[in-house]
């Protein structure tokens, strides 16, 4: 029997059944999930094959990297897959936040403003731009920040970011953060993006719309820059890698902000011209071509997830029943002992490091202690099943990833055991 493998990685049998109970009636939302896999798997491959990529593709440069068929090929690839003029696509871009600064710090200047219209951004940001004072902050070379919170029912404030778009004539590019981060908000859908980008351009056709596309690739069948995004920035260890890529981040949009990005990555002269990409590039294609199946597992985790946790009482955002906008579930506890029961579970599922038991701590970037759990072939990668979340009020823990749905369903099971056996849920 099935249940006999899950027993022997201690799965209980009350456990399971409670999960397979729950399964039992999400088999249309995952055939719907395919269906979209389905679409964007044809979409990375049909970009593939316009741009003719090849096996001399696959090798790499050392030193400057002049000439690098490979990187400037997979360039072409994603500019083709989230149907912009450019992209920028390199493994010398560290993360999220590393892709992020970038893409800000090359397109504002002295004296600009920049203004997010849907609340505070991720927490690795707030220094960035200087909300926390840090050096080298967007704030220390003169640059502005102002914003304006979605209202209580998660939509936009559409009168006050008319009012601040009018009244700040130095708002030079305006940020959309499409994941919910460590919020409680609701993540936006590229429909939602697309309508509050048109609401802006407009009132201020001049201003750069960006958007954090963080965990959120692949999971529609469009993206932002299908809907007026001037730019869409991400991380390679999220959804785009498909779980391959060891490294890396990009920045696809218009010819003169990706130029800009990449003017700021290298220096004024050099750009997209130097930047070897070392034996790095069959990652990079691999897991973009398994990236719309990996992000598929990981959907169907975060709603099996969704689904346990409300069943238990708790408060889950997304809800079971709601649209998925990004691979990213959140589970309010109210108190510490369920956001470190449930990591803790999420450790012992994983492939790597299962034996070690995670434990929050003063991570940089982030005010508040954080706890992560991530047993991953690739350190801190996201799209892999991982957990993580501060330890303060209201309590959230945030989960994420599995670069198969059976691990995925894994994670959680071991995580409700966790808490079964920690005395704070009863089933």
């Amino acid at each position: 029997m099935k249940s006999n493998i899950y027993k022997e990685l201690g799965i209980s049998e009350k456990v399971y059944e409670f999960g397979e109970e729950i399964l039992k009636g999400l088999k249309e939302r995952f055939e719907k999930i395919d269906e979209n896999a389905e679409i964007n798997q044809l979409k990375v491959l049909k970009a593939m094959q316009e741009n003719k990529v090849s096996e001399a593709c696959l090798l790499g440069t050392t030193g400057y990297g002049y000439n690098d068929i490979g990187r400037e090929k997979l360039e072409q690839v994603y500019a083709s897959v989230f149907h912009t003029e450019d992209a920028l696509v390199r493994p010398q871009i560290t993360c999220g936040t590393h892709a992020l600064a970038l893409a800000l710090m090359s397109n504002l200047r002295p004296g600009d403003i920049l203004f997010s219209p849907v609340g505070k951004p991720y927490d690795t940001l707030e220094e960035v731009i200087g909300i926390r004072d840090s050096r080298g902050s967007l704030k220390e070379y003169g640059i502005g920040y102002v914003q304006t919170d979605l209202l209580p029912d998660g939509s936009f404030d559409i009168d006050n970011i008319r009012k601040v778009l009018e009244e700040n004539d130095r708002i030079r590019l305006v940020t959309i953060q499409r994941s919910k981060g460590y919020q409680t908000r609701p993540t936006l859908s590229v429909e939602r993006i697309g309508a509050l980008i048109g609401f802006i351009k407009s009132i201020r056709s001049d201003v750069i719309c960006m958007v954090d596309n963080c965990y959120g690739e692949f999971v529609e069948t469009i993206e932002p820059t299908d809907l007026g995004a001037d730019m869409v920035v991400g991380s390679l260890i999220k959804n785009p890698g498909g779980g391959l890529a060891p490294i890396g981040g990009y920045i696809a949009g218009t010819k003169e902000c990706v130029e800009n990005a990449a003017f700021r990555l290298t220096s004024p002269g050099l750009g997209k011209e130097v930047g070897a990409s070392l034996g790095i590039l069959p990652q990079f294609y691999q897991g973009l071509f398994l990236a719309p199946t990996v992000t598929a597992s990981a959907l169907k985790g975060a709603i099996f997830a969704a689904n346990i946790y409300e069943k238990l009482g708790f408060d889950v955002l997304p809800n079971g029943s709601e649209d998925r906008y990004d691979i990213i579930q959140a589970v309010t506890f109210g108190k510490p002992e369920g956001v470190i029961a449930f990591c803790e579970g999420i450790q012992s599922a994983a492939p790597v490091d299962s034996f070690v038991s995670p434990e929050p701590w003063d991570m940089p970037g982030y005010d508040a202690q954080v706890i992560m759990a991530a047993g991953a072939f690739v350190s801190g990668s996201s799209i892999e099943l991982s957990a993580d979340g501060p330890i303060k009020e209201p309590y959230s823990v945030f989960f994420q990833g599995g670069l198969t749905w059976p691990h995925a369903k894994l994670g959680i099971l071991k995580t409700l055991q966790r808490l079964v056996d920690k005395g704070i849920v009863v089933i």
